[in-house]
């Protein structure tokens, strides 16, 4: 079985997010990149199954050099081999698009993606992405079986979850419970080593024609100072609800 693993490069967490001096543009200055946690999920359940079923497991990114450190941590982790597509991810459409023609090349059996990346929090490329490819899509993946062309999924949904069965190939986006948290793989100095030497694979990206043109990015407002009330002072709460919140 031969997997794809899409992996998005976003800032850490904890990272002071800025913006360009003209607010059209992402400030990276002083930021630290990760793998997306969410494709992380999804890398460590490609890396089970090719520790379990001999799986064949390829990462790839849409971006710059600047991606190859986070690129060569998934090596690290267990993929066999990275590929970079050397364009930038504009909007949605365009990466999904790119990627698409790659995994028409080289023929993938599942692709894996993370639902969403938690920069710009779109959820639109692993849908976009099984459209034009015409792959099976599994949305919000939390378990996922695979035995030869026959594949089980369980994917959350509003209230509940929905269990469902397709043959391969498909584009499946994963999120926590494809595998655990504390299944979570970290480098060890082996991986981080052996990582070195594995084929990191540069492909000039298509031309495609964006569809989204960013105006402006503004930070949200900062959260007013929380005020504490007794509970046993109802009198002093209404009171507050009714004329400085004015919601009653």
């Amino acid at each position: 079985m031969r997997i794809l693993v899409c992996i998005s490069s976003v800032p850490d967490a904890t990272s002071k997010i800025n913006f360009t001096e003209d607010a059209k543009a992402f400030d990276k200055n002083g930021v630290q990149f990760v793998i997306n946690p969410y494709d992380e999920f999804s890398l460590t359940r490609a890396i089970w199954f090719q520790e379990k079923q001999g799986a064949e497991v390829t990462v790839l990114t849409v971006g710059g050099a600047e991606v190859e450190p986070v690129m060569r941590k998934a090596l690290a982790i267990g993929a066999n081999e990275a590929i970079r597509v050397d364009s930038q991810p504009v909007d949605s459409f365009s990466a999904a698009k790119k990627i698409a023609k790659v995994a028409k090349e080289k023929k993938f059996d599942l692709i894996l993606t993370g639902t969403e990346s938690i920069d710009y929090n779109g959820s639109a490329v692993p849908g976009l992405l099984a459209a034009m490819l015409d792959y099976t899509f599994v949305n919000n993946c939390i378990q996922l079986e695979i035995e030869g062309k026959d594949a089980h999924a369980t994917s959350e949904i509003d209230g509940g979850e929905e269990k469902l069965s397709f043959t391969l190939p498909a584009v499946i986006a994963g999120k926590k419970g494809i595998v655990n948290e504390a299944d979570l793989k970290i480098p060890n100095m082996r991986g981080i080593m052996q990582a070195r030497s594995k084929k990191l694979e540069v492909i000039t990206g298509i031309n495609v024609e964006t569809q989204v043109k960013y105006q402006r990015f503004e930070k949200p407002e900062p959260r007013s100072s929380v005020r504490l009330i007794d509970k046993d002072n109802v009198e002093e709460l209404a009171r507050i609800l009714h004329e400085e919140a004015k919601v009653i």
